[in-house]
């Protein structure tokens, strides 16, 4: 049976491959796991299951480590060739421990000592196809990433920007902890990625956590995972960012926003190189890179006892900052260029002329938003919003009233970006609920025209 396309794509997928050459093995364990909910696939030696498997495939596979012809450990090897991150769990006897506790090492999901019970299997495919389902998943945003071009490029030939570049390359494949420190819009998330696309682990996962986007409560799962039952509501078992990154990279943003309670925590885990769910009562080893973003001096922020000096030192091994547009401004216009042309591409326009009074507002303008900002301007430009009318008014209104524009051009902006999530703009905007509806009343914003449906 071949998996089309379709199904390789499909995320919901709960494929399971279980490959014995008894077929008594085969039946009992396929019953197990269909009662479980998984879709089984059974194979009587590894070289039919082969010629299904690919890049592509979105399950996990099971298979007892001796068998005639191709046995586990060359059936192990053979898919570490053609998508190391597809997960394989391994059926041993209690001879053959030592060598597949080595295969772990080596990669292999898990192992499972003979005689084992239902659970057992059950659970370790559970956990294999969500780490799949995430790896599928990061490779599919990954390579929208790649298609679509970043928005927001590490673009500029200023010395600066020329030197930020050679440090990401240079510190690629160094396995070092990396502090980031910039102004909200300037490029702190698309470093991280350089330098994770830059390195040895870029066919690994790239996994995002943005600390002040989530209440402390459900930050702590997303980071950390737990266990089915851990508290009220963990229904099943889930992966935290940590242990996705396994391998990888762990992009943690706004970490200045992060609790105390969980800064100890990460403390540890950075420490150890393993993490322990909510629930659970053994840690898992993990091999990742982490690389963390903040808008400001956690240096300061831990002098005024505001973030954990010991956490601030572990993360601090190298830190990289980038400036402000207003501190580079002979990046301006190459990056204004290089957003008029995907604002033009994505709506379908021919790249407008640079009019004189484009030009002024260019070099005249702080850019407080910078890079981001200055992309949402190439995208009124090319749809041709007059531009004359909001240069003059930055040249008549008293900075107060301009002061006033900007703010209620950044509550639209998060509006726009959350699809009118008022939890997810407060989020974002990191404001108390009643400051946010006080300001939506005074600039007179319709939030229902921010919803889709």
């Amino acid at each position: 049976m071949t998996l089309d396309s379709s199904t390789a794509q499909d995320p919901a997928c709960r494929i399971a491959f279980f490959i014995d050459d008894d077929p008594d093995v085969r039946a009992a364990n396929a019953q197990t796991l269909e009662l479980a909910g998984f879709d089984v696939r059974l194979f009587d030696g590894a070289e039919a299951a082969l010629a299904q498997l690919d890049e592509h495939f979105p399950g996990v596979v099971i298979s007892d480590l001796r068998m005639p012809d191709v046995d586990g450990r060359t059936l192990f090897q053979e898919l570490r060739r053609r998508d190391p991150d597809i997960p394989v769990i391994l059926i041993t006897g209690h001879g053959d421990i030592h060598e597949a506790v080595e295969l772990i090492h080596a990669g292999a999901y898990d192992f499972i000592a003979k005689p084992f019970p239902a659970e057992r299997l059950v659970s370790s495919v559970h956990r294999a196809l969500e780490q799949r389902s995430l790896v599928l998943d990061n490779r599919r945003l990954r390579d929208a990433a790649r298609r679509e071009d970043d928005e927001l490029p590490l673009i500029g030939d200023s010395p600066v920007m020329v030197g930020l570049r050679a440090s990401l390359r240079q510190l690629a494949d160094a396995d070092v902890d990396v502090l980031i420190e910039g102004e909200t819009g300037v490029g702190k998330e698309v470093a991280a990625r350089a330098l994770h696309a830059w390195s040895k682990r870029r066919t690994r996962t790239f996994a995002v956590l943005n600390c002040a986007a989530l209440p402390d409560g459900l930050l702590e799962s997303e980071l950390f995972g737990h266990e089915a039952a851990a508290f009220q509501g963990a229904v099943r078992r889930r992966i935290g960012r940590i242990e996705a990154a396994h391998s990888g990279t762990l992009f943690l943003d706004d970490i200045e926003s992060m609790p105390l309670a969980l800064q100890t925590r990460l403390l540890r885990v950075l420490e150890d190189r393993s993490v322990t769910p909510l629930g659970a009562n053994v840690p898992r080893p993990i091999d990742f890179r982490v690389v963390a973003a903040s808008k400001v001096d956690l240096g300061d922020l831990a002098a005024r006892e505001l973030f954990r000096s010991d956490l601030y030192f572990r993360l601090n091994v190298v830190r990289l900052r980038i400036p402000p547009l207003r501190e580079r401004r002979a990046d301006i216009v190459p990056l204004f260029g290089h957003f008029l042309t995907l604002a033009a591409q994505r709506f379908r326009r021919s790249p407008p002329a640079i009019t004189r009074t484009i030009k002024a507002r260019l070099f005249e303008h702080s850019w407080p938003g910078n890079a981001r900002e200055l992309r949402n301007f190439a995208d009124r430009v090319v749809l041709k919003v007059p531009d004359a009318a909001e240069a003059e008014a930055d040249s008549v209104e008293s900075l107060p009233e301009r002061v006033e524009r900007y703010e209620a051009s950044l509550i639209r902006d998060a509006l726009r970006a959350t699809d009118g999530d008022v939890r997810a703009t407060l989020a974002k905007l990191a404001i108390p609920r009643k400051t946010f509806y006080d300001k939506i009343a005074r600039h007179r914003i319709d939030l229902d025209s921010f919803r889709r449906g």
